[in-house]
């Protein structure tokens, strides 16, 4: 599966909008975004995309695949699926499929559920839908790190923001499905407000963003 496979696939399900006026959670301005969550009801797209990912690392000896919830956890659990698949040369036994949760303040991610009883010793691959800053995948590579856990590499379907493996803890492997540089743009500089384009409130932080310049009442 070649990137142009994985943005036909990304755009049939909806995934892929183009075209639009999106507010990044960085605050920039762009024309393009991809919404992970449209991927997810697509059963049989999440299986596949997780199979390439799977494919990639099935050599690695994974014992465990981790990813910070929500979306995640679906990677988590197709991912190991398919490192479990009779075909796989992966021979380490069961691969299991966890996640790891924000902490009350938001700045880290922790394993609750007796998760973190399953990682010690363990090599652990650590999977993620889209990489922007990378910033919670390294949250979550520590996360494993702080509990011995061995990071043998990072899967994600999207890396947008050009991360890299020293980005994410500097992890021995880092494979994405589809490396894509998508523009963006300061609020000040952004062309598409010049020519007042509509925000797209329905994904990103276009419905905040409005709010906080009062043209836009939470809930509407």
């Amino acid at each position: 599966m070649d990137s142009k496979d994985v943005l036909e696939i990304l755009r049939n399900c909806g995934a892929l909008i183009t075209d639009s006026h999106i507010v990044y959670t960085s605050g920039r301005h762009g024309d393009t975004y991809i919404n992970k969550d449209a991927i997810y009801p697509h059963t049989a797209v999440t299986s596949k995309l997780c199979k390439e990912i799977a494919e990639w690392f099935e050599d690695f000896g994974c014992e465990i695949v981790v990813a910070p919830a929500i979306g995640g956890v679906i990677l988590s659990q197709w991912t190991a699926y398919h490192l479990n698949a009779p075909t796989s040369v992966n021979r380490v036994g069961e691969v299991l499929g966890i996640y790891a949760e924000k902490s009350d303040d938001g700045q880290t991610f922790e394993f609750h559920r007796s998760y973190d009883k399953l990682i010690p010793g363990k090599k652990v691959l650590v999977v993620e839908d889209v990489l922007t800053t990378g910033g919670s995948v390294q949250k979550v590579v520590e996360a494993v790190r702080r509990l011995n856990g061995k990071v043998e590499g990072v899967g994600a379907i999207c890396n947008r923001g050009g991360v890299t493996r020293k980005d994410i803890g500097d992890v021995p492997e880092l494979y994405a499905l589809l490396d894509i540089n998508l523009d963006s743009f300061p609020e000040a500089e952004c062309p598409l407000c010049a020519k007042h384009i509509p925000i797209n409130i329905e994904v990103g932080k276009g419905r905040e963003y409005l709010h906080q310049k009062g043209q836009l009442v939470l809930g509407s």
